[in-house]
């Protein structure tokens, strides 16, 4: 076992006072348990991880802030913010080594579109791995208060009539959306085109990124946007506009964010890519704790990572939600979720789903593997291994690798197994 004495030299950013509880917590960095207890640790001792300043990006931060990272053997791990999500993409595309980041809190879709190409430049594919989901629901579709009046759910089409007399006034119409084809376009167009909106040619959408987005609604720059918490809540807490719906409503326990690596980092460092897995999925456990909000508010909503107030974070993600059209839900079911209902593990059936959209709006050809594509970038086998390495109990461990057929709001049925008969019951799109 390694010595105390030779733990401090090793580490001068530790003070010799000869306090018995700092030589255990140099012990405990030194010999972090789990996986690396009995075995050899991790071929490094740090990656960079981007984030977006998004209340899903919360295990991140926590296992940073309370030496998750660490405990497992990465104590250099960065966690960098990111400008927006084409940023993460540029930064994920030159990799850690090229002084950008090695993985990062992101949209499902876009390990999807950046190992195919679809979205870097010269279509260039950068092969990704999904190693985790980072959460379920929570995020928004929120309105400007131009629209009040209509005070707009899950049911779309009074939005219809509105937009078609603002456009005959000649004005336009813009919904904002963070990134093109990640989650967060794919819940605007699926909302839009339930009530018979064509995302693509009744409405002009535009990419802002996250923190912008209320400023912009602010201006009048959008009429609407989709986004994750805490900007939702902020628009609502500032009376610049109200939640029409939440992603949940749309699609109940539907995955959002992942953890996404290069592979080439995975498969150049298995044991660090699993040690950051180990300390993420400790950080989402931790998360989901109700005990635990009011302090994983303070977190996430300080300078260095969202930089809004507790009160813009710690309402929503407690499930108390007010819409701001004197609607509030004081136990929604669909506040974000970072552990319960198999929340980190990531189904590939899910992932299928968001191919199988993309495909629908013309990111991804007609004739896409799906399946092929999804056992390539999804790896819920490292997820299996560092769960049983945690010691995570077997209830907290799906049985298969799908979920199963999904139903959304509007009655449309998702088989993972047929989804060319999803695709065929869909009335707008761009796939014929």
């Amino acid at each position: 076992m390694t010595k105390p004495s030779d733990t401090f030299n090793r580490r001068q950013s530790f003070t010799v006072v000869g306090s018995a509880l700092a030589t255990m917590a140099a012990l405990r960095t030194a010999l972090p348990g789990g996986a690396f207890a009995q075995g050899a640790g991790p071929e490094v001792k740090g990656a960079k991880l981007g984030f977006i300043a998004l209340t899903d990006a919360a295990p991140l931060f926590v296992a940073k802030e309370k030496g998750l990272f660490a405990k497992h053997g990465m104590p250099d791990v960065e966690v960098l913010k990111q400008a927006s999500w084409g940023t993460t993409r540029d930064n994920l595309v030159l990799g850690g080594e090229g002084n950008g980041i090695d993985g990062a809190h992101i949209l499902t879709p876009m390990p999807y579109l950046i190992s195919a190409g679809r979205v870097t430049q010269n279509n260039v594919p950068v092969p990704m791995y999904i190693l985790a989901r980072l959460n379920l629901d929570s995020q928004c579709i929120s309105v400007s208060n131009e629209y009040k009046d209509l005070k707009l759910g899950l049911d779309a089409r009074p939005f219809k009539a509105a937009i078609e007399k603002k456009k005959a006034a000649g004005k336009s119409v813009k919904a904002a959306m963070t990134f093109p084809g990640g989650t967060h376009d794919l819940w605007l167009r699926y909302w839009l085109a339930a009530g018979g909106i064509d995302p693509d040619r009744d409405i002009e959408t535009i990419v802002v990124p996250p923190p912008q987005m209320v400023a912009n609604m602010k201006v009048g720059t959008q009429d609407c946007f989709c986004v994750g918490e805490p900007w939702n809540e902020q628009l609502v807490n500032q009376g610049i506009g109200y939640t029409a719906v939440t992603t949940g409503e749309i699609w109940n326990k539907h995955p959002e964010k992942a953890l996404g690596l290069r592979a080439s980092f995975v498969d150049k460092y298995p044991r660090a890519s699993k040690a950051l897995l180990m300390a993420v999925l400790e950080a989402q456990q931790w998360c989901d704790r109700m005990e635990n909000k009011d302090e994983m508010a303070a977190i996430v909503a300080k300078r260095q990572w969202m930089n809004v107030p507790v009160s813009d974070v710690v309402q929503r993600i407690k499930g108390v939600f007010d819409y701001g059209t004197g609607r509030v839900e004081k136990a929604s079911p669909h506040f974000m979720k970072f552990w319960q209902d198999h929340a980190s593990y990531p189904f590939q059936s899910h992932d299928a789903w968001f191919l199988t959209e993309d495909m629908r709006w013309g990111k991804f050809a007609p004739d896409t593997d799906v399946k092929a594509m999804v056992a390539k970038v999804n790896r819920e086998d490292l997820w299996r291994e560092a769960a049983k390495d945690l010691g995570v109990p077997a209830a907290d461990i799906p049985a298969g690798k799908s979920r199963g057929k999904e139903t959304f709001f509007d009655g449309k049925v998702f088989d993972p197994e047929n989804p060319s008969a999803y695709l065929a019951s869909l009335d707008i799109k761009r796939i014929a």
